[in-house]
């Protein structure tokens, strides 16, 4: 493949990708409070699925996980995404490929979408974007995606987007009201899916 013992820092990844609906970008500074603003929108639909959202963030809080973002989207040690409406220029949510092993070649893509824009089918746009991403620049060797188990649209995008169900993991975690939960499993593998 070519890229084997690469320092991941030397992989040009591009800063911004297209889908035919979508503009998928590396985090700006600056970019807080197009994020905020969409966080307070959807804090009740996030509540039960990210535990940054337990309460709602300050400006200053986002554009703070923003910078953030943006210097581990520079060390390669984690690639946070977000995406826009191609012709509106509208922010629909956030993305990312994240829990990276440079070794064996692993991703998990998690991903989130502001309460009015659900149901279109951006998320799953997004998601075969960035799984490309993985595969084509990345040299992906497996890309996951976890969800709660009782979080049914997010199993329904990896379903849509092709991952494949590996199994649930049965009370593997603890919600953010202290109670046992479990994780359902996709993932699509080089040989396999793509």
């Amino acid at each position: 493949m070519g890229t084997a013992g690469k320092d991941p820092l030397l992989f040009d990844i591009p800063e911004q990708l297209e889908s035919e609906r979508l503009i998928i970008r590396a985090p700006l500074f600056g970019d807080g409070p197009i994020v905020n603003e969409a966080i307070k929108e959807s804090l009740e639909e996030l509540r039960p699925w990210m535990i940054w959202a337990q309460k709602l963030q300050t400006p200053e809080e986002t554009e703070s996980y923003i910078r953030d973002a943006r210097i581990h989207y520079l060390k390669r040690s984690g690639l946070t995404f977000l995406f826009f409406h191609k012709e509106r220029g509208h922010y629909l949510g956030n993305s990312s490929l994240h829990a990276i092993n440079w070794h064996n070649r692993s991703f998990e893509i998690g991903y989130w979408i502001r309460s009015s824009e659900q149901g279109r089918g951006y998320v799953t746009e997004m998601v075969n974007a960035i799984t490309q991403l993985a595969i084509n620049e990345l040299q992906a060797n497996r890309i996951s995606i976890r969800c709660d188990e009782r979080n049914i649209k997010s199993a329904n995008v990896a379903r849509r987007a092709g991952f494949t169900y590996e199994g649930t993991m049965r009370n593997d975690t603890v919600d953010w009201n202290d109670e046992l939960c479990s994780t359902m499993l996709f993932s699509k593998v080089r040989g396999v899916e793509f």
